[in-house]
């Protein structure tokens, strides 16, 4: 049993989190017991200004791409080309596959990510491999071998025979109900001819997946999309494949009609909104009021390598920040920790993680700012929001085990 006392930060209601003086009980691998308005001495943990926080949830990353972030001064297309292709080859070593993951999920715990949806790459075994090592670590994370037979090199591109039969039995082993399951990845509709969306599209429908692709982030994207389909709006060639549902996760969604937002809110699909992405390769930035306004739910991903940042927490800031720019209606940061946090698992149908609430995994951080927060003039999530620093974290608990101290990074 481990008891934790400090600031707890609770879900208490829609878009909205609390701070509460408390402890969370911690037995096994579940949270067991949440009580307000206690800090007791005999705790194991016990600071009146830390804050205990469930872990975070990333929507939107790319497993083999850690390794390039800051290949700046690039438009997406010519940034793939020049730089991530290359990197993604690599991945044919499975070893190398799991050393990089290693480093990959050590990285994720030290800024506090214990749940997160990610693209592997087009290699089977180093899929398989990226998704035992988030298993044997302990993550809730929908991984996903990356779907694609053009546009890229030849040793990027099997048939889609082959990619398809490897995606089938990647799901038959990470079923949809495991704290790690597979999700049909095809890169984007660039990459993938309409056999291979279409055959990816009828894998998620049978085995009730979850499907992770990427959607309008550039205008030349969206121009070469219509090109290569026969004039079709971007969002009209998911549909057709049988693509989108209320397990889709869109990444980016930026250049978006009304009727595209009409179609996507139909459906229930979900946009990944990763706005550190979007201004390192000057993308546009993404209309989340309009979104919101038109029904669709939009969740935060950090999309690691365009995106640079891979703390959460700033990516939520960055959100805040595209907001201010287009001149939207501001979110709150109450409401953009909750998108981190118990908005993601409410999204994404994860029951189990994003909360500090009794029966759910035991995925906690213990978070201890160095600034005066708690009873400054300023909301206290707002300051933690706008001055954070990733060394605050002092632990991350990932199921209940210690998995990362600050002295670990």
């Amino acid at each position: 049993m481990t008891i934790l006392a400090g600031q707890l930060l609770l879900a208490e209601s829609p878009n909205q989190l609390e701070l509460r003086p408390g402890f969370v009980r911690i037995d096994d691998d579940h949270i067991r017991e949440v009580v307000e308005g206690e800090l007791p001495r005999s705790a194991d943990y016990l600071n009146p200004n830390a804050l205990i926080c469930p872990g975070f949830i990333d929507t939107h990353l790319h497993l083999p791409q850690f390794n390039m972030i800051g290949a700046h001064s690039m438009p997406l297309l010519q940034w793939l080309e020049s730089v991530v292709f290359s990197e993604e080859e690599k991945w044919a070593d499975a070893s190398y596959a799991h050393k990089m993951s290693t480093q990959v999920y050590r990285q994720l715990l030290s800024v506090g990510t214990t749940s997160f949806c990610a693209y592997a790459s087009v290699h089977h075994d180093a899929t398989l491999c990226a998704m035992e090592l988030a298993h044997q670590t302990g993550f809730r994370a929908l991984i996903g071998q990356v779907l694609m037979n053009r546009f890229a090199p030849k040793s990027l591109c099997p048939s889609t025979n082959q990619l398809i039969d490897e995606a089938s039995k990647t799901i038959e082993r990470f079923p949809i109900d495991k704290q790690i399951a597979a999700a049909v990845t095809p890169r984007f509709a660039i990459s993938c001819t309409y056999d291979l969306l279409e055959a990816a599209g009828r894998l998620a429908t049978q085995a009730s997946a979850f499907v992770q692709t990427h959607l309008s982030e550039t205008v030349a994207e969206c121009r070469q999309v219509s090109e290569l389909f026969d004039g079709a709006r971007y969002v009209d060639v998911y549909q057709k494949s049988g693509l989108l549902g209320t397990r889709s996760i869109l990444g980016h969604g930026i250049h978006l009609s009304v009727s595209d937002r009409k179609v996507l809110a139909d459906h229930e699909c979900k946009i990944a909104h990763c706005p550190t992405a979007n201004t390192f390769l000057g993308s546009g930035a993404m209309d989340r009021e309009a979104l919101e306004t038109d029904s669709v739910t939009v969740v935060l991903g950090s999309d690691i390598g365009a995106g640079y940042e891979r703390s959460m927490v700033r990516v939520a800031r960055a959100m805040i920040e595209t907001a201010s720019l287009r001149q939207n209606k501001i979110p709150s940061a109450s409401s953009a920790w909750y998108d981190i946090t118990a908005g993601a698992a409410d999204a994404l149908g994860w029951s189990d993680v994003g909360r500090l609430q009794s029966g759910c995994r035991a995925d906690v951080l213990v978070i201890e700012p160095d600034i005066k927060w708690i009873d400054s003039p300023v909301d206290p999530l707002s300051m933690l929001m706008f001055a954070w620093d990733d060394r605050w974290i002092k632990r991350t608990y990932l199921r209940g085990q210690w998995r990362h101290t600050e002295d670990s990074r």
